[in-house]
Protein backbone atom coordinates (compact mmCIF):
# COMPACT_ATOMS: atom_id res chain seq x y z
CA UNK A 1 0.00 0.00 0.00
CA UNK A 2 1.45 3.56 -0.88
CA UNK A 3 -1.59 5.85 0.19
CA UNK A 4 -4.05 6.26 2.80
CA UNK A 5 -5.35 9.58 1.99
CA UNK A 6 -8.74 10.01 2.91
CA UNK A 7 -9.16 7.51 5.21
CA UNK A 8 -9.70 8.05 8.79
CA UNK A 9 -8.65 5.44 11.56
CA UNK A 10 -8.55 5.43 15.62
CA UNK A 11 -5.34 3.97 16.87
CA UNK A 12 -5.13 2.84 20.97
CA UNK A 13 -2.32 2.46 23.12
CA UNK A 14 -0.88 5.19 20.39
CA UNK A 15 2.10 6.64 23.20
CA UNK A 16 3.91 2.90 23.10
CA UNK A 17 6.40 1.70 20.62
CA UNK A 18 4.19 -0.14 18.67
CA UNK A 19 1.16 2.22 18.46
CA UNK A 20 3.51 5.61 17.82
CA UNK A 21 5.16 3.71 15.11
CA UNK A 22 1.13 2.76 13.40
CA UNK A 23 0.33 6.24 14.46
CA UNK A 24 3.21 7.30 12.31
CA UNK A 25 2.87 4.99 9.62
CA UNK A 26 -1.07 6.06 9.03
CA UNK A 27 -0.12 9.87 8.97
CA UNK A 28 3.06 9.01 6.16
CA UNK A 29 0.37 7.76 4.09
CA UNK A 30 -2.16 10.02 4.15
CA UNK A 31 -4.54 9.47 7.05
CA UNK A 32 -6.45 11.07 9.68
CA UNK A 33 -5.98 9.70 13.20
CA UNK A 34 -7.60 8.98 16.48
CA UNK A 35 -4.92 8.49 19.19
CA UNK A 36 -5.28 7.40 22.86
CA UNK A 37 -3.16 6.59 25.64
CA UNK A 38 -4.16 6.48 29.59
CA UNK A 39 -1.11 8.72 30.27
CA UNK A 40 -1.62 12.61 29.30
CA UNK A 41 2.36 13.53 29.75
CA UNK A 42 2.79 10.64 26.99
CA UNK A 43 0.02 11.81 25.17
CA UNK A 44 1.93 14.99 25.21
CA UNK A 45 5.07 13.33 23.77
CA UNK A 46 3.30 11.29 21.33
CA UNK A 47 1.70 14.50 19.58
CA UNK A 48 4.70 16.42 19.42
CA UNK A 49 6.57 13.16 18.18
CA UNK A 50 3.96 13.34 15.28
CA UNK A 51 3.91 16.86 14.87
CA UNK A 52 0.89 16.41 12.78
CA UNK A 53 -2.60 18.18 12.24
CA UNK A 54 -4.17 15.21 11.15
CA UNK A 55 -3.63 13.62 14.85
CA UNK A 56 -6.23 13.65 17.28
CA UNK A 57 -5.08 13.07 20.85
CA UNK A 58 -7.41 11.70 23.54
CA UNK A 59 -6.76 10.50 26.80
CA UNK A 60 -8.60 7.38 27.12
CA UNK A 61 -7.95 3.94 29.13
CA UNK A 62 -9.63 1.19 27.88
CA UNK A 63 -9.88 -0.31 31.44
CA UNK A 64 -12.70 2.44 31.75
CA UNK A 65 -15.69 2.20 30.24
CA UNK A 66 -16.60 5.88 30.52
CA UNK A 67 -13.45 6.59 28.54
CA UNK A 68 -14.52 3.88 26.19
CA UNK A 69 -17.89 5.88 25.25
CA UNK A 70 -16.42 9.16 25.44
CA UNK A 71 -13.64 7.66 22.62
CA UNK A 72 -17.03 6.95 20.77
CA UNK A 73 -18.72 9.72 20.95
CA UNK A 74 -15.20 11.90 19.97
CA UNK A 75 -14.60 9.58 17.48
CA UNK A 76 -17.99 10.23 15.79
CA UNK A 77 -18.03 13.99 16.27
CA UNK A 78 -14.56 14.23 14.64
CA UNK A 79 -14.89 12.01 11.84
CA UNK A 80 -17.87 10.41 11.70
CA UNK A 81 -17.61 6.79 9.93
CA UNK A 82 -13.90 5.49 10.17
CA UNK A 83 -12.29 3.62 8.29
CA UNK A 84 -10.53 1.14 10.24
CA UNK A 85 -9.78 0.54 14.10
CA UNK A 86 -6.57 -0.53 15.62
CA UNK A 87 -6.83 -2.02 19.00
CA UNK A 88 -3.34 -1.86 19.98
CA UNK A 89 -3.40 -1.07 23.64
CA UNK A 90 -2.09 -3.49 26.65
CA UNK A 91 -0.98 -3.70 30.34
CA UNK A 92 1.90 -5.57 30.98
CA UNK A 93 2.58 -4.59 34.23
CA UNK A 94 4.78 -7.73 36.11
CA UNK A 95 6.74 -10.56 34.81
CA UNK A 96 6.40 -12.76 37.43
CA UNK A 97 5.58 -17.20 37.84
CA UNK A 98 2.10 -18.33 38.50
CA UNK A 99 2.52 -18.37 42.21
CA UNK A 100 3.48 -14.86 42.33
CA UNK A 101 0.31 -13.08 40.43
CA UNK A 102 -2.10 -11.59 42.65
CA UNK A 103 -5.70 -11.05 41.93
CA UNK A 104 -5.04 -7.20 41.19
CA UNK A 105 -2.39 -8.02 38.89
CA UNK A 106 -4.76 -10.57 37.33
CA UNK A 107 -7.75 -7.87 36.88
CA UNK A 108 -5.95 -5.15 36.03
CA UNK A 109 -4.30 -7.34 32.72
CA UNK A 110 -7.87 -8.84 31.98
CA UNK A 111 -9.69 -5.27 32.34
CA UNK A 112 -7.92 -3.78 30.18
CA UNK A 113 -6.17 -5.56 27.65
CA UNK A 114 -9.79 -8.27 27.18
CA UNK A 115 -12.46 -6.22 28.61
CA UNK A 116 -11.25 -3.28 27.10
CA UNK A 117 -10.26 -4.95 23.42
CA UNK A 118 -13.86 -6.32 23.22
CA UNK A 119 -15.72 -3.24 24.51
CA UNK A 120 -13.67 -0.31 22.48
CA UNK A 121 -14.81 -2.80 19.48
CA UNK A 122 -18.33 -2.83 20.48
CA UNK A 123 -18.33 0.85 20.37
CA UNK A 124 -16.77 1.83 17.52
CA UNK A 125 -18.04 -0.62 14.85
CA UNK A 126 -21.37 1.20 14.39
CA UNK A 127 -19.04 3.96 13.35
CA UNK A 128 -16.47 1.49 10.83
CA UNK A 129 -17.66 1.80 7.13
CA UNK A 130 -19.07 -0.87 5.36
CA UNK A 131 -15.90 -2.70 4.34
CA UNK A 132 -13.49 -1.18 6.71
CA UNK A 133 -11.11 -3.30 9.33
CA UNK A 134 -10.47 -3.68 13.08
CA UNK A 135 -7.07 -5.04 13.95
CA UNK A 136 -6.01 -6.21 16.82
CA UNK A 137 -2.13 -6.13 18.47
CA UNK A 138 -2.05 -9.45 19.91
CA UNK A 139 1.04 -11.92 20.96
CA UNK A 140 2.58 -14.42 19.56
CA UNK A 141 1.44 -17.48 21.24
CA UNK A 142 2.29 -20.60 19.66
CA UNK A 143 4.30 -21.02 22.22
CA UNK A 144 4.54 -20.48 25.57
CA UNK A 145 6.50 -17.35 27.47
CA UNK A 146 7.14 -18.36 31.31
CA UNK A 147 6.09 -15.86 33.54
CA UNK A 148 3.97 -14.18 31.18
CA UNK A 149 0.90 -16.34 31.98
CA UNK A 150 -1.65 -13.43 32.90
CA UNK A 151 -0.33 -11.19 30.23
CA UNK A 152 -0.36 -13.88 27.11
CA UNK A 153 -3.77 -15.25 28.55
CA UNK A 154 -5.51 -11.80 28.03
CA UNK A 155 -3.98 -11.73 24.75
CA UNK A 156 -4.95 -14.91 23.86
CA UNK A 157 -8.45 -14.04 24.50
CA UNK A 158 -8.51 -11.20 21.83
CA UNK A 159 -7.63 -13.76 19.16
CA UNK A 160 -10.95 -15.71 20.38
CA UNK A 161 -12.90 -12.29 19.83
CA UNK A 162 -10.98 -11.90 16.13
CA UNK A 163 -12.40 -14.66 15.17
CA UNK A 164 -16.16 -14.47 16.57
CA UNK A 165 -16.20 -11.01 15.59
CA UNK A 166 -14.73 -11.48 11.77
CA UNK A 167 -17.81 -14.14 11.63
CA UNK A 168 -20.63 -11.48 12.85
CA UNK A 169 -19.31 -9.08 10.93
CA UNK A 170 -19.61 -10.31 7.32
CA UNK A 171 -22.77 -8.89 6.43
CA UNK A 172 -20.95 -5.65 6.22
CA UNK A 173 -18.07 -6.74 5.04
CA UNK A 174 -15.86 -5.63 7.56
CA UNK A 175 -12.92 -7.80 8.01
CA UNK A 176 -11.02 -8.67 11.71
CA UNK A 177 -8.01 -9.78 11.98
CA UNK A 178 -4.97 -9.94 14.38
CA UNK A 179 -1.31 -8.80 14.24
CA UNK A 180 1.01 -10.76 16.45
CA UNK A 181 4.40 -9.43 17.30
CA UNK A 182 7.53 -11.52 18.89
CA UNK A 183 10.14 -9.69 20.73
CA UNK A 184 9.95 -5.59 19.71
CA UNK A 185 12.64 -3.54 20.23
CA UNK A 186 11.19 -0.88 22.66
CA UNK A 187 12.23 3.27 21.71
CA UNK A 188 9.79 4.64 23.70
CA UNK A 189 10.39 5.47 27.78
CA UNK A 190 8.48 3.96 29.76
CA UNK A 191 6.93 0.99 27.98
CA UNK A 192 5.86 -0.63 31.14
CA UNK A 193 8.90 -2.46 31.82
CA UNK A 194 11.68 -1.40 33.87
CA UNK A 195 15.02 -0.87 32.13
CA UNK A 196 16.79 -4.03 33.73
CA UNK A 197 13.75 -6.30 32.61
CA UNK A 198 13.83 -4.61 29.08
CA UNK A 199 17.15 -5.35 28.58
CA UNK A 200 16.85 -8.75 29.76
CA UNK A 201 13.73 -9.92 27.44
CA UNK A 202 15.95 -8.24 24.54
CA UNK A 203 18.64 -10.39 25.09
CA UNK A 204 16.50 -13.08 25.50
CA UNK A 205 14.43 -12.40 22.16
CA UNK A 206 17.78 -12.29 20.21
CA UNK A 207 18.55 -15.46 21.53
CA UNK A 208 15.77 -17.44 20.97
CA UNK A 209 14.57 -15.72 17.75
CA UNK A 210 15.08 -18.13 14.41
CA UNK A 211 16.33 -14.66 12.69
CA UNK A 212 18.36 -14.07 15.33
CA UNK A 213 17.39 -10.16 16.18
CA UNK A 214 14.76 -8.15 17.50
CA UNK A 215 11.52 -7.00 15.49
CA UNK A 216 10.86 -3.34 15.32
CA UNK A 217 7.57 -1.37 15.86
CA UNK A 218 7.55 -0.50 12.08
CA UNK A 219 7.88 -3.91 11.09
CA UNK A 220 4.76 -4.34 13.12
CA UNK A 221 3.04 -1.13 12.10
CA UNK A 222 3.56 -2.36 8.26
CA UNK A 223 2.00 -5.92 9.10
CA UNK A 224 -0.85 -4.05 10.75
CA UNK A 225 -1.58 -1.71 7.50
CA UNK A 226 -1.26 -4.58 5.58
CA UNK A 227 -4.27 -6.43 7.12
CA UNK A 228 -5.76 -2.92 7.35
CA UNK A 229 -6.27 -1.93 4.11
CA UNK A 230 -4.74 -4.50 1.77
CA UNK A 231 -5.80 -7.77 2.56
CA UNK A 232 -8.98 -7.35 1.34
CA UNK A 233 -9.57 -11.33 1.44
CA UNK A 234 -8.29 -12.06 4.81
CA UNK A 235 -10.46 -12.03 7.93
CA UNK A 236 -10.29 -13.89 10.91
CA UNK A 237 -6.21 -14.44 10.54
CA UNK A 238 -3.84 -13.86 12.36
CA UNK A 239 -0.33 -12.54 11.24
CA UNK A 240 2.70 -13.71 13.45
CA UNK A 241 5.52 -10.64 12.98
CA UNK A 242 7.87 -12.40 15.51
CA UNK A 243 11.13 -13.39 13.77
CA UNK A 244 10.35 -17.36 13.01
CA UNK A 245 9.67 -17.83 16.73
CA UNK A 246 5.88 -18.84 16.11
CA UNK A 247 5.91 -20.57 13.05
CA UNK A 248 9.87 -22.28 12.64
CA UNK A 249 9.88 -23.19 16.16
CA UNK A 250 6.59 -24.50 16.74
CA UNK A 251 7.09 -26.51 13.89
CA UNK A 252 10.89 -27.77 14.97
CA UNK A 253 12.23 -26.94 11.38
CA UNK A 254 13.99 -23.70 12.41
CA UNK A 255 17.71 -23.42 12.18
CA UNK A 256 18.70 -19.95 14.24
CA UNK A 257 20.95 -17.76 12.59
CA UNK A 258 23.93 -16.99 13.98
CA UNK A 259 25.37 -13.18 14.84
CA UNK A 260 27.39 -13.38 12.04
CA UNK A 261 24.92 -13.52 9.56
CA UNK A 262 22.16 -11.86 11.29
CA UNK A 263 20.98 -8.40 11.41
CA UNK A 264 20.82 -7.69 15.31
CA UNK A 265 18.76 -4.76 16.45
CA UNK A 266 20.52 -2.86 20.08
Amino acid sequence: MTTAAGKKAVVTGGTGTIGLAIARLLLARGAEVVLTGRNQARLDAARDALASPAVHVVRSDAANMNDIDALAAFVHRTFGQIDAVLVNHGVFESWKPMEQVTEVSYDRHFDANTKGAYFTVQRLVPLVRDGGAVVFTTVTHSLGYSNSSVYSGSKEAVWGFAKAFAAELLPRRIRVNCVAPGYIKSTVKGDQLSDELQARLEREGVETTPLGRLGTAEEVAVSALFLAFDATYTTGAELLVDGGVGGCLAAGTAQKTTSEDSDHVG
